[in-house]
């Protein structure tokens, strides 16, 4: 047994942890014993921050005592609701805080960010996305191509990893945007690979697709509030992001999207408008000419939902107790690497991690399959689930494990390692 495979080091590791107060800031699901879960499911849905509730029951009040008074009425209201969060939000990506805005959901806003980007011609309409992409990427993406009129089989260009390999290699992504730059219109690849937990060079990639004339955008679903990031500096056209995984807010909650600040004053780029797009000053003479806001708000359709915006509010607000995302950062490498280095020491030969070591590959999620002949990955997930444990499982075979600095602690790493070990020494006999 390795000297690290002790509760009593993971406590020492917890004690000088300058952020392990945060946790507090969060409500932990109970098991039926009455002791906390093992909550490692920060990448699909994260813990509710006490702010959260917090900042949504005032609204509730607002809304109780005020009722239409509330849009103009009170600290924070209704009607500039959203702009509570753009520094937020600008902060978590390194955007300015006119290139970010909260709406709709995160397809949607894909959606709505290939009306404006994804502009195919016959000799440039294909759009580079990876085989392996979330499958609402990939069906919107689809969906796109047919609409304008063209035929995936022929438009999508699918990355895949080398044969025998798990990840995608970065100079095989930048290869592929030479091959077929000068025939594509839109790049379109995620911050974090959802399935792998691979970080992608997003500053690579975009420069080497504009380079080749093509629009680039990220899905950042499993990137914003997990890693630091540069949207401005990087530059790509646009990106979106969900805001219940890493970030908090709830689930379905509103979404985060960003438009690179060179598009702003372009009010010939061609968008689905609606009124809440429409430049402040002049909206509500409920005029029927559209003006767009010269920033990334003019891409907004309606009013958002404001106990969703509260939520994400609380949810922004607890980061900043924390330090913020760079301080976060610092907690998650060590955690994710303490969480590989016990799975390395107790359970080499029975599990493999997908995600790449590397720092600048890797996030705070671990994909694990199980290598037990006669027992799938389903099977020690059923188990590790039964014993307190929470994670995800996700087709055909890998275990996702997020140990997310904010309410996770490096005993919750080692609690969850012991459980994995007694359930593929229990499957093993």
């Amino acid at each position: 047994m390795s000297t690290i495979f002790s509760l009593d080091h993971a406590k020492d590791l917890d004690n000088q942890d300058p952020l392990r107060e945060i946790r507090e800031e969060f409500s932990i699901p109970k098991q039926s014993n009455g002791e906390d879960e093992i909550y490692l499911c920060g990448n699909s849905l994260g813990l509710q921050p006490r702010l959260a509730a917090q900042y949504v029951n005032d609204e509730l009040g607002q809304w109780r005592a005020l009722g239409v008074k509330g849009h103009f009425s009170g600290d924070y209201p209704w009607m500039p609701y959203h702009e509570f969060l753009s520094q937020g939000f600008a902060d978590l990506v390194g955007a300015k805080t006119t290139e970010v805005v909260s709406m709709n959901t995160l397809t949607a806003n894909l959606h709505f960010m290939m009306v404006s980007f994804y502009r195919p011609t016959n000799q440039r309409h294909k759009i580079i996305i990876e085989d392996h992409a979330f499958p609402s990427d990939h069906y919107a993406v689809e969906s796109q191509i047919k609409y304008h009129g063209h035929d995936p089989k022929e438009s999508m260009i699918l990355l895949k990893p080398r044969d025998g390999e798990e990840t995608l290699r970065d100079e095989d992504i930048i290869q592929a945007i030479e091959e077929h730059g000068d025939t594509t219109s839109l790049i379109l690849l995620p911050g974090v690979q959802y399935y792998t937990g691979q970080v992608l060079d997003m500053e690579s990639i975009t420069k080497a697709g504009h380079a080749k004339g093509c629009y680039v955008g990220f899905d950042l679903a499993h990137a914003a509030g997990n890693i630091p990031m540069e949207l401005h500096q990087w530059g790509p056209d646009f990106a979106a992001w969900c805001t219940y995984k890493y970030l908090n807010s709830g689930p379905g909650s509103v979404a985060g999207c960003f438009v690179h600040e060179r598009h702003h004053k372009n009010k010939e780029l061609p968008r689905f408008a609606g009124w809440w797009g429409h430049d402040k000053e002049s909206r509500f003479k409920m005029e029927n000419s559209f003006v767009p806001t010269e920033s990334a708000e003019a891409w907004q359709l309606s009013n958002p939902p404001i106990l969703s915006l509260a939520s994400i509010r609380g949810s922004l607000d607890t980061v900043a107790k924390a330090g913020g995302i760079h301080k976060l950062r610092e907690k998650s490498l060590k955690l994710t690497a303490y969480l590989r280095q016990l799975l390395e020491s107790e359970l080499a030969d029975e599990v493999n991690i997908l995600t790449p070591k590397s720092e600048k590959a890797s996030g705070a999620q671990l994909s694990l399959t199980i290598n037990l002949h006669g027992t799938d990955g389903k099977t020690i997930f059923d188990a590790i689930e039964a014993a307190g444990v929470t994670c995800d499982f996700r087709y055909p075979n890998v275990i996702r494990v997020a140990p997310v600095p904010q309410y996770n602690s490096f005993e919750d790493c080692y609690r969850f390692v012991v459980i994995l070990k007694q359930a593929i020494e229990g499957a093993a006999s």
